[in-house]
């Protein structure tokens, strides 16, 4: 199992390496500087400026730089224009907090929800509480959580009132937490409906199996079964579906960060990418890039864990 960890973070590592070397040469490549839409800049000023950033030599000499400052001295850059002068990893800090909290507890709440709709699906299959549940399932996977975020924040805040249109920044723990129940329910809605979807088609082929029928000729109730029997076996393969969920509402929060104004990597990454902020933008993508890749590894080392032969086999290939 060691060996089978550590091949897959190897890969991790690698994979990351790849997407920072790909991610830097493409911002380098793009046209248009960062210095190049200031007015009060003369020419000169802005060679100037590029030098000190080293703008001014090829992109393979730029990335060796660059990858010579973040091992000598773990210097990802600075800002240049969105907080001109400050470190690019202080700034991503102050981001990556309100990201986290917005994606985790959208999830949170996602997978109780969904457990709970799936089940109820599965053990009314083809009544009305199944078809019910089976169209709020297509609605939440088909609209963008964009669309969900801009609907609620119109009738929920600008009707009704019930909440803040916007994130409170300066406010308290509760009163930030309160102002992030629109977007968290916007980001919820479609993982929420994934859930369903995968736990009902599970449990319903679960409850036409043999053991289930013996469990029921022994005297157990419907939902005794489910709940002893099937609910569990059915966990297994729901357990690798909602480890990289955390990625798909990671993605839909860049939209809906800038929708409700949560101060977070999402604004950040269109507002650097717009500005040229090189040092900014690359960091923000490395961030996604690594939950990304990070989900992948724990997914692999999850099937590793409940089917030996899949890291057998790894090894076997190794």
């Amino acid at each position: 199992m060691g060996k089978y960890i550590l091949k897959r973070l190897g890969m991790m590592l690698l994979t990351l390496f790849f997407i920072m070397t790909i991610g830097f040469c493409m911002m380098r490549a793009m046209p248009g500087g960062p210095y190049d839409d200031d007015p009060e800049l003369t020419p000169e000023q802005i060679e100037m400026l590029e030098a000190k950033l080293n703008l001014d030599k090829s992109i393979p000499e730029q990335y060796f730089l660059f990858l010579k400052g973040i091992i000598l001295d773990g210097n990802w850059g600075v800002s240049v224009k969105l907080r001109p002068g400050l470190d690019a990893l202080t700034v991503l800090k102050e981001r990556i907090p309100h990201s986290m909290l917005l994606n985790i507890a959208s999830l949170v709440i996602s997978i109780p929800l969904g457990i709970l709709s799936g089940t109820l699906a599965a053990m009314f299959k083809n009544k009305w509480p199944d078809y019910i549940i089976s169209v709020m399932v297509i609605i939440c996977i088909s609209v963008p959580s964009f669309v969900f975020a801009t609907g609620l924040q119109y009738f929920l805040s600008g009707k009704l009132a019930w909440f803040p249109a916007i994130y409170d920044v300066k406010g308290a723990l509760g009163a930030k937490l309160y102002s992030m129940v629109l977007p968290i329910l916007a980001l919820a809605f479609s993982p929420i409906a994934t859930i369903t979807r995968y736990l009902r088609g599970e449990l319903i082929e679960t409850l036409s199996s043999e053991y289930m029928l013996l469990a029921r000729t022994k005297g157990l109730k419907k939902s005794q079964a489910v709940v002893r029997h099937a609910f569990r076996n059915s966990m297994v393969p729901l357990a690798n579906i909602i480890i990289p969920m955390f990625t798909n509402i990671m993605g839909g929060s860049l939209v809906v960060e800038t929708i409700f104004a949560v101060p977070g990597i999402g604004g950040i990454i269109k507002d650097s990418i717009n500005a040229s902020d090189y040092s900014l933008a690359l960091g923000a993508m490395l961030f996604y890039s690594f939950i990304s890749v990070a989900t992948i590894f724990v997914v692999d080392i999850s099937y590793g864990i409940i089917d030996p032969r899949i890291r057998l086999g790894g090894k076997k290939n190794g």
